[in-house]
């Protein structure tokens, strides 16, 4: 490409870029208004533009109380291949109880539960049995319990559909969570409230209301059962109630995706979901056995959707509920994101005001502003006229930054604040490379326009690696840090791509502008 179209080209990115970088100056709503400035902004993050600050606690004995109760599960399913039925076996505040109907029925629960290596004995009297999980099994069980609340609130509150800027999502001691949520006024509880436990169960009866179906059982319910009822998503009018069995026939733990789509034919919203393998062929089973009745379709107790079963449904299905739009992709998200495991209450929260950010800004920017102006002065005072060139190479690189951060969508912490200074100094380091590699070939006897070209080409490979070394552990740090570690990470990927644009394409030509192809007698240097 000849210098002209370098010039042009170079120059016509240069600007498009300042355009971006000068567009965060002006204010939003005038951005929004007008047609020629571009809406993308930088996003300040909690440190300096406040936001929502949660501290939550986990439920971790509700852990444990759903280990006993998958527990119960797998030893009633022993007992019935021993034809063995005993006269109670259930979870009683946070211990499994069970009753045998006979000495010959206590010998086999005795034999099944010495099979379980994680029960321990409470109590022992009569026919009765009281176990509790070992000490070493409940840790293990609380801290899968923690894992599994971070993991899912990672997942829920980062997911692009939920609208929520980069946040901190992290551990605070033993049996807490640290949620830092910037830029938003008021706070999404639907992310906890709605945990997004999904069950299927098939419905054994139902009526319009609660209060007729317990009629039609005036004897009680059937054992092992329950009501649920469906409700109106705009008015929360009670529009249905099933009679179901208490354990699920599957749950959402089997689920692979879900998606909201606009059912065209009925003209509805609806949430579309595929199932995992195991989970295709266990639905699979399910809706060919029952076909012609309804399946109950149970999102944290409480009836979605409660269709006839057709014919056998495989990989795929569908939740239909009388949804508006946003109620089926907030649905989505949250099944998507996944169930958590154990209830979850924000025990401490917090509006974090723009004041504290303000002054941060303000020191962030004076001492960023004074880092750059060190710098140009140490490069024009040491390396005289190039060091004019790298100047105004460390201004270009600042608006690259501010300009690339804005246009994809990156959030500006104090840390990385601190990114960009550091940028800084890498900036002028790649200069400085070139430079003295300049003066060497000047010094070897070479002439101005030689040095430039062997000072570039030698040189080039130097400030490569030294730059692709720290991108990788900026992308290190980005994948594996949470929080302001991953806006330093940001600020310092993008600072290095912008450095290595601006050291090796744009001093490379203001170098060919002057001096170019002019036979000057020394280099400025």
């Amino acid at each position: 490409m000849s210098l002209r179209w370098r010039t042009i080209t170079v120059s016509a990115f240069c600007l498009l870029l300042l355009w971006f970088a000068l567009a965060n100056f002006i204010d939003p709503k005038r951005r929004a208004e007008s047609a020629l400035l571009p809406d993308a902004g930088l996003r300040l993050g909690l440190d300096l533009r406040g936001g929502i600050h949660w501290v939550l606690g986990p439920r971790l004995e509700a852990a444990v109380e759903k280990e006993l109760e998958h527990l119960r599960g797998v030893i009633t399913g022993q007992l019935e291949e021993k034809k063995i039925v005993p006269a109670r076996l259930a979870v009683d505040a946070g211990r499994l109880v069970i009753e045998a109907a006979s000495d010959e029925d206590l010998a086999a629960v005795r034999s099944v539960v010495s099979e379980i290596e994680v029960f321990q004995i409470a109590e022992d009297s009569g026919r009765s049995l009281v176990l509790t999980l070992t000490p070493e099994w409940q840790r293990e069980v609380r801290e899968t319990g923690m894992l599994q609340a971070l993991e899912v609130l990672r997942r829920r509150i980062d997911d692009p559909a939920t609208g929520i800027p980069e946040s901190v999502v992290t551990r605070q001691g033993q049996d807490r969570i640290l949620v830092q949520i910037p830029g938003v006024d008021e706070v999404p509880k639907d992310i906890l409230d709605t945990t997004g436990f999904l069950e299927f169960k098939i419905v054994l009866d139902s009526q319009p209301s609660e209060e007729l179906l317990r009629a039609r059982h005036p004897d009680g319910l059937p054992p092992e059962t329950e009501i649920l009822v469906e409700r109106d998503r705009e008015t929360e009018r009670v529009i249905g109630a099933y009679l179901v069995p208490a354990a699920a026939a599957l749950t959402g733990d089997y689920l692979d995706d879900a998606r909201p789509n606009f059912d065209q034919r009925r003209q509805r919203w609806i949430v579309e979901f595929t199932w995992k393998s195991e989970g295709g062929r266990i639905f699979g089973e399910l809706s060919e056995k029952n076909v012609g009745k309804q399946l109950a379709i149970v999102l944290d107790d409480e009836v979605y959707s409660a269709p006839v079963i057709q014919e056998r449904i495989g990989m795929r299905g569908q939740i239909s509920g009388r949804f508006s739009s946003k109620q089926a992709a907030d649905l989505s998200v949250i099944l998507r994101a996944g169930s958590l495991p154990i209830p979850v209450v924000i025990e401490e929260e917090r509006n974090i005001g723009p004041a504290l950010g303000a002054d941060s800004i303000r020191r962030g920017t004076w001492a960023s502003l004074l880092g750059f102006g060190l710098v140009m002065l140490f490069a024009v005072v040491y390396y005289r006229f190039s060091g004019v060139y790298a100047a105004i190479v460390l201004f270009l690189n600042a608006i690259l930054i501010v300009a690339l951060m804005s246009l994809t969508g990156a959030t500006l912490t104090l840390p990385g604040i601190a990114g960009i200074v550091l940028t800084v100094g890498m900036a002028v380091d790649a200069n400085v490379i070139i430079f003295e590699r300049i003066r060497e070939e000047l010094r070897a006897g070479k002439t101005p326009r030689a040095a430039i070209a062997a000072g570039f080409s030698r040189s080039l490979w130097t400030v490569l690696d030294a730059n692709i070394t720290t991108l990788i552990a900026a992308i290190i740090l980005y994948e594996y840090g949470t929080g302001p570690i991953k806006g330093f990470a940001v600020t310092l990927s993008i600072g290095i791509l912008t450095t290595l644009f601006c050291a090796v394409v744009v001093t490379r030509l203001l170098f060919d502008l002057y001096p170019g192809t002019r036979s000057v007698p020394t280099l400025s240097i």
